[in-house]
């Protein structure tokens, strides 16, 4: 049976956006005919806000860039973050166990939270590589990288819980390669391993996609292409993006510094997260059958949360609630 789950963290605007109230959050579920909630924890996690019964997955917490420091080159870190101080603050320490023990201990929420599964993004890029796309390392060499650094952790995942590696459009498992997946999957150790299919993410790779139409089908041709690793896809987030015009307008840039206000802004300009209307979309459903489905948006407020749901269920006939004609 699929269920239907929204992404939602414990990060103060998501607080707000829930009023910090778990009868909002609660309300909300259960007027959109969701199952629950794929958490990614910020802080300390406060069940009474964000219950146990509504947490079926959580989303680790993700760097960015990692690789450099996985590999010991602190030139290339002061260069990246301009001081000892903010490659701490990013990392926790300067030695590899202080970063794998950030990385535990947010597995150590998801096991508190009793969550079915983790979701590791398996990717990496140099600050300035999200404005130019000139980057330093190649697909398998992230790859290798991240084996290495969830295998140190993999220890702290219990055996029932499953594991789903997502894919990105920077280097590392953007999908494109058969490969790269079964790599991902052979050496992992973790008796439950799968993949979670970002289908925004997956369009971010083809910047000639023109309209939704064109990106289902480019969804199911690569899951098409994928074969007998079609089958470890275990869930979705299913959003769209057509960023292609944005991306060939900026694609180059020289950005060696900038803000993260600016860096955030410019990746959410490539990755829109916005609700399929396209009733194919269903098509992608069909074909991967996942057990769970995640609403995966950027929402600006609960109204504008709760409209993207709305549209993205009736795309997929899903939408047979009671109350719904208040959504008109």
């Amino acid at each position: 049976m699929m269920l239907q789950l929204v992404n939602l963290s414990n990060y103060s605007t998501d607080l707000v956006l829930i009023r910090n109230d778990a009868a909002e959050l609660q309300a909300f579920l259960q007027r959109n005919g969701l199952d629950g909630l794929e958490m990614m924890f910020c802080d300390s996690w406060d069940p009474s806000i964000h219950r146990l019964e509504w947490i079926h997955g959580v989303h680790l917490q993700f760097w960015p860039s990692w690789l450099d420091f996985w590999r010991g080159d602190y030139q290339e870190l002061l260069r990246q973050f301009g001081s000892r101080a903010n490659i701490i603050a990013s990392y926790g320490g300067l030695k590899r166990e202080d970063w794998l023990n950030r990385q535990r201990a947010n597995i150590r929420q998801a096991r508190e939270a009793q969550a079915k599964y983790l979701v590791w993004h398996v990717c990496h890029n140099r600050l300035e590589e999200i404005f130019d796309w000139r980057f330093s390392a190649s697909d398998r060499e992230v790859v290798d990288g991240a084996i290495e650094v969830i295998n140190e952790v993999a220890d702290e995942i219990p055996a029932d819980m499953t594991l789903l590696l997502e894919n990105l459009w920077w280097p590392g498992m953007t999908l494109r390669d058969p490969g790269i997946i079964a790599r991902l999957l052979e050496k992992i150790r973790h008796p439950r391993l799968g993949i979670m299919l970002d289908t925004g993410h997956l369009m971010n790779t083809n910047q000639d996609l023109r309209s939704q139409a064109e990106g289902i089908e480019y969804v199911l041709h690569t899951i098409d292409s994928l074969g007998e690793y079609s089958r470890s896809i275990h869930g979705i987030h299913l959003h769209y993006s057509l960023s292609g015009p944005y991306i060939r307008q900026t694609r180059g840039w020289n950005r060696q510094s900038c803000s993260l206000e600016e860096s955030i802004s410019h990746v959410l300009k490539i990755d829109q997260h916005l609700p399929f209307t396209d009733s194919q979309v269903c098509r992608i459903l069909d074909r991967v059958r996942p057990e769970w489905l995640v609403h995966e948006f950027v929402q600006k407020s609960a109204g504008d949360w709760e409209e993207k749901v709305v549209r993205q269920q009736r795309a997929l006939g899903l939408r047979h609630l009671k109350g719904d004609e208040t959504h008109e």
